[in-house]
């Protein structure tokens, strides 16, 4: 299945603009446009799941029976897997580093759900037996769970970056967040020195 042509184009597509991100986007847009490391994330991440595939395919067929530790392809596919999940999690913390996490998760999910949708449906010809009602059900399930991922991190409250008015907060060795709550602290109410 790997050796199909079709296949073979999108390997060849997907390494191509993996390279071209890593090597002439990230260092002039990296830190200021999201879609650079999603990109390499989300392109690296179709290949992983397509290589996961495979070796599940020769860890069945072992089982049945028939070893698959012999054949080169049972080892390329775990080179792959090793290689690019290496790659998908760099890029995916540098992601996580640069921007917010709100932001990060759902463009990755989207970009990677296409992406390796599109990967297995080339690769292992998901869509060739069935219908069109079939093909149609899958696509509005997908674009249903997309559009409620998207809708869920674009509603969801944001987290609160400043202290609301009234509080005492401070930072202690500049990471902890301390607030009147948490510490003995010296309350002066009128002229009478109170101490709480």
């Amino acid at each position: 299945m790997f050796q199909s042509t079709d296949f073979l184009i999108y390997v060849a597509a997907t390494v191509s603009v993996v390279l071209a991100l890593v090597l002439h986007f990230e260092p002039r847009c990296g830190q200021t446009n999201i879609l650079v490391y999603l990109g390499i994330c989300s392109l690296m991440g179709s290949l992983t799941v397509v290589s996961i595939k495979a070796i599940g395919i020769a860890i069945k067929l072992t089982l049945d029976g028939i070893s698959q530790i012999a054949y080169p392809q049972t080892w390329f596919f775990l080179t792959v897997a090793a290689v690019c999940v290496i790659t998908q999690l760099n890029y995916l913390n540098k992601a996580l580093d640069t921007f917010n996490a709100a932001i990060v998760s759902p463009v990755y999910y989207v970009m990677f759900t296409t992406l390796t949708i599109i990967a297995s449906a080339i690769m292992f010809k998901d869509w060739s037996g069935q219908d069109v009602s079939g093909i149609a059900s899958e696509i509005c399930g997908f674009i249903t769970v997309l559009s409620g991922t998207i809708i869920l991190h674009a509603t969801r409250e944001h987290e609160q970056t400043t202290a609301p008015v009234g509080t005492v907060t401070w930072y202690v060795s500049g990471d902890s967040l301390k607030g009147a709550e948490e510490e003995h602290l010296i309350t002066i109410h009128n002229s009478d020195y109170y101490v709480q």
